[in-house]
């Protein structure tokens, strides 16, 4: 469906709104011309990165002042980005993971029905999947998740589904593929003070921030022998945000959607494209393969396609790893403009 012209007196809720996805979608918002309030602890976003709307600084555990919050904007849907994200840290300590991820999920839930928001977005992943056993990956896919990380989002889920059947609610559950990519106009980007992501690492070394990039196995059962990953680019997915609020602000029933291009990258084509971006031949060593790394991970995104029109506009590695780049030379140039 075509995005429609957005009234200024509809305001729409973020949480972990100062975050990297959570920041190209409150741009997105308001762009299109909605009223945004973003709510978010700040323990990985940062204020600067949020380009549109009000701030609040709160944690979803705190439920008075989340409460307050729903009061002060009257807020007509809810999207939820607030979350850990880091696999191998779920791993170590899993009721951080439940605890945020989860409970605070709960929280969330309980004051949208309280206070009348029928309307949810939720930011799921691909980890719901697992270890796929098809690939490309539908939505009907068996959720097998290995790791508490994609087992706190695939609780969520459930959550959701129960309170859609039990009361005036509907929700869209947007499952991520890998998200990479920056603001083209390099205003905000990726920050993280431990980088998990391929791209970012790349990026980082070309900058000799990181000695070297390192290769997790080279011994997969795919064509190079290096892991096959879905890039979609942030713009892409935060597109597919405003279509699935339409969605739901239309009067549309509860959706789950895959977000991915359907197709994927090795991590020796990521490598070999970055080099290509960047014109730096940085160094790059192989090691082995990490626990739980799936040898690929595709999304079949017809779903999204057929029901919302999402067309996606930027299926293109070279162009994802451009903005990425320039986000990440504005970071080394100018340090101080991004210190909270």
């Amino acid at each position: 469906m075509p995005l429609t012209s957005a009234s200024t007196s509809t305001c729409i809720l973020v949480t972990g709104g100062a975050g990297y996805i959570g920041s190209h979608v409150v741009k997105a918002l308001g762009e299109a011309g909605y009223r945004v309030v973003t709510y978010d602890n700040l323990s990985t976003g940062h204020p600067w990165a949020v380009l549109y709307g009000d701030l609040v600084v709160g944690d979803l555990a705190h439920r008075e002042k989340l409460r307050d919050v729903f009061d002060h904007y009257r807020p007509k849907a809810v999207m939820h980005f607030a979350a850990h994200i880091v696999v191998p840290e779920s791993v170590r300590n899993p009721l951080k993971y439940y605890r945020n991820n989860t409970a605070n999920a709960v929280n969330l839930l309980e004051t949208c029905l309280e206070l009348g928001v029928e309307s949810f977005i939720f930011s799921s992943t691909a980890a719901v999947y697992g270890d796929p056993r098809e690939i490309p990956i539908t939505e009907d896919a068996p959720l097998e998740p290995i790791n508490p990380y994609g087992q706190s989002k695939v609780l969520v889920e459930k959550i959701l589904a129960d309170c859609a059947r039990a009361y005036p609610f509907n929700y869209v559950s947007l499952r991520y593929f890998n998200v990479a990519g920056a603001d083209p106009r390099a205003r905000i980007g990726q920050v993280s003070p431990e980088p998990t992501h391929l791209i970012t690492r790349a990026l980082k070394t070309a900058l000799g921030q990181i000695d070297r990039l390192e290769i997790y196995g080279t011994d997969y059962p795919t064509p190079d022998g290096t892991c096959i990953r879905d890039y979609i680019h942030v713009d892409d997915l935060a597109h597919a945000h405003l279509l699935a609020l339409e969605h739901l602000l239309s009067g549309g029933t509860s959706r789950i959607y895959n977000c991915g291009y359907g197709h994927g990258y090795s991590v020796r084509e990521v490598v070999d494209m970055a080099r290509e971006v960047t014109g730096i031949d940085f160094p790059v060593v192989e090691g082995e393969r990490r626990e739980g790394d799936p040898p690929a991970l595709v999304a079949d995104s017809s779903r999204i396609r057929e029901e919302l029109n999402w067309q996606p506009r930027h299926d293109d590695l070279a162009y994802i790893i451009k903005t990425a780049w320039e986000w990440e030379k504005r970071l080394q140039e100018h340090p101080e403009q991004f210190q909270n």
